[in-house]
């Protein structure tokens, strides 16, 4: 559920768009990180720095290091092209970039799958605790764990 609409996009339409929305935003689109980008983009369970930088490692076939993705991983999260789902240490590819919400996830303790979820009407209500409160939000995340419908 959610107050607004998007556009998803898939495949090499979602690199183009994480390729914009990156360089309308002031950042460079370099080899490195549009090879991070496809690689993340390619999981649809949340994945780790570790594992991208593995399967990047084997297809250039010389080490990345997990410090290099962390950093372009950070940089995308700061420019809303991942989400990282924190309990999990893990990140998901935004398959809409530009569109800027707060994170919700539902994550299966069972398979690991998180599912991303849009509804702002939790998220100006989170908000505003957080206003009332005098705390300053810069980016709510909401995880709810449990068994999605195929493990429960």
């Amino acid at each position: 559920m959610h107050d607004h609409s998007h556009h998803e996009h898939s495949g090499k339409d979602l690199v183009k768009a994480a390729e914009e929305s990156l360089t309308e935003s002031g950042e460079q689109w370099t080899g490195m990180r549009q090879s991070v980008f496809e690689e993340l983009a390619r999981h649809e369970r949340p994945a780790s720095a570790y594992d991208i930088a593995d399967n990047l490692s084997k297809a250039r076939g010389k080490r990345v290091a997990p410090n290099s993705v962390y950093r372009i991983l950070d940089l995308f999260v700061a420019n809303n092209l991942a989400m990282r789902v924190e309990s999990a240490n893990a990140y998901l590819a935004n398959t809409h970039p530009g569109c800027e919400h707060d994170c919700i996830f539902l994550v299966c303790d069972e398979c690991g799958e998180a599912t991303h979820v849009d509804h702002d009407g939790v998220s100006r209500e989170v908000r505003g605790v957080a206003s009332k409160h005098r705390f300053t939000t810069r980016r709510p995340i909401i995880e709810v764990r449990g068994l999605c419908e195929a493990c429960a």
